[in-house]
């Protein structure tokens, strides 16, 4: 039987894998991950047109004046370079916001300003000019102003709708004020009716409190003895029909003698 020496190149004592590929790399290296590259950085611009765009209204007779913001957009450029590219291409942006505007704002009154405006932002504010990415693109929103002859016609209407509406608010402001104040003092009345010393102690709060609660008063004396009567009569009609004492005169003649009691009424003799 027969040994191998150590040496014996066809005998392999486990030579770890990791280290045999680190050998084969060192030999022939791996080609490298390739990277995506980075996307260029995109510069932006607001340009704000210093002088509206004029469309016909309905009936030709008046122009909406639309108030044009450009925001421009581009790569592989800087900031001054689009800054520039905008300025050149100012007339042809608002010639295609034109063109865009003019059948829609025909179809809008001269004093429905809002409306067109409205109308236009939701028309364009999803769009951009020119289609081709690789060059400077714009989008665009607008402020629409009606004509200066028709703002002057509708500034009465608005003037009065103003008044009116400012009025209609004073008014409930002064309904509420108003229906707090009577409760208020309608519980303080009352509150000073039943209490013996009111007619003298209403005179300490002023002459005009003085004048009304005495008037308060008066006036719901005037009333009681009405009441009275009433209930007289009655305890007396079924006095004379000889029903007797039953509960329902009693009754009559319990809520009788408590008012007289209350408002100091003397019964008289009948």
């Amino acid at each position: 039987m027969t040994t191998q020496s150590p040496g014996t190149p066809h005998v392999r004592h486990g030579v770890p894998q990791q280290a045999q590929r680190r050998w084969w790399h060192t030999i022939f290296p791996p080609a490298p991950v390739p990277v995506a590259p980075a996307a260029p950085p995109q510069v932006t611009f607001r340009q704000d047109v210093p002088h509206p765009l004029l469309v016909p209204a309905k009936g030709d007779a008046f122009d909406f004046r639309l108030h044009v913001v450009y925001f421009w957009t581009a790569s592989y450029m800087s900031f001054e370079e689009l800054q520039l590219r905008a300025e050149t291409l100012l007339p042809w942006a608002g010639g295609i916001v034109r063109e865009r505007a003019v059948d829609l704002a025909r179809e809008h009154e001269p004093h429905r300003a809002h409306d067109l405006e409205r109308a236009l932002n939701n028309l364009l504010m999803h769009q951009r000019w020119p289609q081709d990415p690789k060059l400077p693109q714009f989008s665009v929103r607008l402020r629409v102003s009606p004509d200066e002859q028709v703002r002057k016609r509708l500034r009465p209407y608005w003037e009065e709708r103003i008044k009116l509406e400012c009025d209609h608010e004073l008014e409930k402001i002064r309904a509420r004020q108003a229906d707090d104040l009577t409760r208020r003092w309608g519980a303080v009345l009352q509150s000073l009716q039943d209490d013996p010393v009111t007619a003298h102690a209403a005179r300490l709060t002023g002459e005009q409190f003085a004048e009304v609660f005495r008037r308060y008063v008066e006036e719901r004396r005037d009333i009681v003895p009405d009441l009275v009567s009433l209930l007289r009569e009655a305890v007396k009609g079924h006095g004379d029909l000889g029903l007797g004492p039953s509960e329902y005169t009693q009754a009559w003649d319990v809520a009788l003698r408590a008012y007289e009691r209350h408002y100091g009424l003397a019964r008289q003799a009948t």
